[in-house]
């Protein structure tokens, strides 16, 4: 916060110009409008002393004085002022830039920013409360190719069908405003501005309001470790950026150099925003090895501390989940022993595991992975690599999460990095069989992490998931297609890489609903919502122990879980043939729950054993599973 003397603002009249005298409480960045008609502006340039507020008010065109203050804010208050009014700082007699802290470009990166009161939306979810992390089954979505209309208003009519699937909370893909219409998101230049082409912030506002109507909590994935390169004229106004680090995609943000506090504030208020303005429930923290800090006090803790306070001021759960692959604990660990204190993070290594044993290909990071050892160590502890020397990094890879709970892990077969990043971006329908997606689908859901699906997953869509753009600067539009081409290097992958500015590389990546009306995609996701159900019955999320067994020479894995209410016994098969397990089955009689290979679900069986003791014979047909359960003296029913 701002404290002393830098606490005074002025206040103006968008008639006349003139100050009226007062001084008045610090405001958040950007463009603030009041139920009165008046609108608060702060925007921070320290090397910059004089700016005006260029407005476009109806028929009026004029610039507006900014009082700057003493620790680099320029802050004013203007008064009376029309609903979306349009505006840029001009910083000088020729430069004129839109707002770091814009809440709408409705024209783009390039053109004004728009005035939008975020606090006059009539919100129906007051008694909203969104499922624990334990709890919690995430579908990841993006929003421009979940629908033909590729916006938001689009993807709120499809809310019914996602939560009908039983997940518990829809992830977006980032939404902040990037150049042009299509757009991954991870380009984006306004952090706090929701994309033009999506339909707005307050077409978002809509969209979670009825999320949660129907169940659904929101998650949001944000990017904090730099920005794209059009439109990004954050520079223009303030260090922002800093030449001592370098992230793969642009520069890196300066959270630990000189002038980083208000930086830092840039973004823990950006994080805020989206909290408080659009009710979102969980942030995804995008790429987080990409954010430097090697300060005392590292963002990602203040961070966390922040949103920690903000939740008991709301009275609502929210939540921060980190994308890294640098298996170190410190970021689920708490605060109090050195650690960031994240409630969870995605767990690359997941997806590696259970790809490799799917697919056997070994190119690039696969080739750290591969046998059921990996997929074992995983599922103990969270991540495999703790240490242990990495082919693919040359180097050892990763410290111990030893203690930190599973629910603390994001896990999938499926996302859009590890579809979108492969050179035609195939999905796993398109690499490996049907039984074989039932059994991705089987260890991902019926694991003790927290589980996420890529949209489409549930019913074998088979468009691909294609990386996108839509610049306008020829040389940039060619430097995309070169780190494309050289990005597939280490994997091998020769073949023809789509065009990313090609419109219809964009239009190959929408969705095709449709496919859910006849088998098998029908049948796939039947059996989708039956593991959920299966997964939320049971209370898969919740603490319990644990017992692995691998064979990697069947080529098999049987998992124990030991809950509540019952034993759970889970065979999975990731060889292609037929293999008989005996003499390692916990005692008792075990009735069975799940069988992938049943032909209920379009498999080979006709029939599954119902019930069976310890000393029988159990049959499994190549990449299958089956659940059995135990009940416990004494669970619940």
């Amino acid at each position: 916060m701002l404290t002393g003397e830098s606490n005074k603002r002025i206040a103006i009249n968008s008639k006349t110009g003139d100050f009226d005298g007062h001084v008045r409480a610090p405001v958040k960045l950007g463009a603030n409008l009041q139920a009165d008609g008046t609108c608060e502006f702060s925007v921070w340039a320290p090397r910059r002393n004089n700016i005006a507020i260029h407005l476009f008010s109806g028929s009026e065109d004029r610039c507006i004085p900014m009082i700057r203050l003493e620790d680099g804010y320029h802050q004013a208050q203007v008064c009376n002022l029309q609903p979306h009014s349009r505006y840029l700082y001009r910083l000088d007699p020729s430069q004129e830039f839109p707002d770091p802290a814009s809440r709408f470009q409705p024209e783009g990166v390039h053109r004004p920013s728009e005035v939008v009161d975020l606090t006059a939306f009539p919100w129906t979810d007051s008694g909203w409360k969104p499922p624990c992390l334990e709890e919690s089954i995430f579908y990841e979505a993006h929003v421009g190719t979940y629908s033909e209309q590729g916006t938001l208003d689009a993807m709120r009519g499809c809310l019914s069908d996602i939560a009908e699937l039983g997940v518990t909370t829809i992830e977006l893909m980032p939404v902040a405003q990037f150049p042009g219409s299509r757009n991954w998101g991870y380009d984006g230049v306004y952090p706090f501005a929701v994309q033009n082409t999506y339909g707005g912030p307050l077409a978002l506002q809509r969209f979670v309001d009825a999320a949660h109507s129907h169940g659904l909590a929101v998650a949001l994935d944000v990017v904090y470790n730099h920005l794209g390169p059009e439109g990004n004229y954050l520079g223009q106004f303030a260090p922002y950026f800093t030449e001592k680090y370098r992230t793969p995609w642009g520069m890196a943000i300066n959270f630990d150099g000189a002038d980083s506090g208000p930086v830092r504030r840039f973004f823990i208020e950006n994080a805020l925003s989206w909290f408080d303005h659009f009710h979102i429930d969980v942030l995804r923290l995008d790429s987080i090895h990409g954010i430097f800090d090697f300060g005392a006090h590292h963002f990602l803790a203040e961070l966390q501390r922040t949103v920690e306070s903000e939740g008991k001021r709301l009275g609502r759960s929210l939540y921060l989940i980190a994308e890294s692959d640098l298996n170190d604990a410190r970021v689920l660990q708490p605060r109090e022993i050195g650690g960031y204190g994240l409630p969870a993070q995605w767990s690359d290594d997941f997806h590696h595991s259970v790809h490799t044993l799917l697919t056997h290909e070994t190119a690039g990071y696969y080739a750290d992975f591969g046998t059921l050892e990996h997929l074992a160590g995983v599922l103990r502890d969270g991540w495999f690599y703790h240490g242990q020397y990495s082919w693919f990094r040359r180097r050892r890879h990763g410290n111990c999460p030893y203690g930190i709970p599973r629910s603390h892990f994001v896990v999938c077969s499926q996302n859009h990095d590890q579809v979108g990043n492969r050179a035609r971006g195939e999905r796993l329908t398109a690499l490996v069989g049907f039984e074989a997606q039932k059994l991705a689908a089987g260890i991902t859901l019926l694991s003790p992490f927290v589980p996420l699906l890529f949209m489409g997953e549930e019913y074998g869509e088979t468009s691909p998931f294609q990386y996108f753009t839509s610049h306008a600067d020829p040389e940039l539009i060619d430097a995309v297609r070169r780190g494309r081409r050289e990005e597939f290097v280490a994997f091998g992958w020769a073949s023809e890489i789509p065009d990313p500015d090609n419109e219809a590389t964009f239009a190959n990546s929408k969705l095709l609903p449709q496919l859910r009306e006849k088998d098998p995609h029908r049948a796939l996701r039947m059996f989708y919502q039956e593991l959920i159900q299966f997964r939320r019955r049971n209370h898969l999320g919740e603490t319990a122990d644990l017992e692995i067994v691998e064979h990697e020479s069947l080529g098999s894995l049987m998992v124990v879980r030991k809950l509540r209410a019952c034993s759970l016994l889970m065979l999975f098969n990731f060889s292609h043939g037929e293999i008989a397990l005996s003499g390692a089955i916990p005692a008792g009689r075990w009735i069975c729950e799940l069988n992938s290979s049943d032909s209920k679900w379009l498999g080979p069986v006709n029939q599954r054993p119902q019930l069976f003791s310890a000393d029988h014979k159990i049959t499994l047909p190549g990449q299958s599973f089956a659940v059995f359960s135990q009940n416990q003296p004494g669970g619940r029913p």
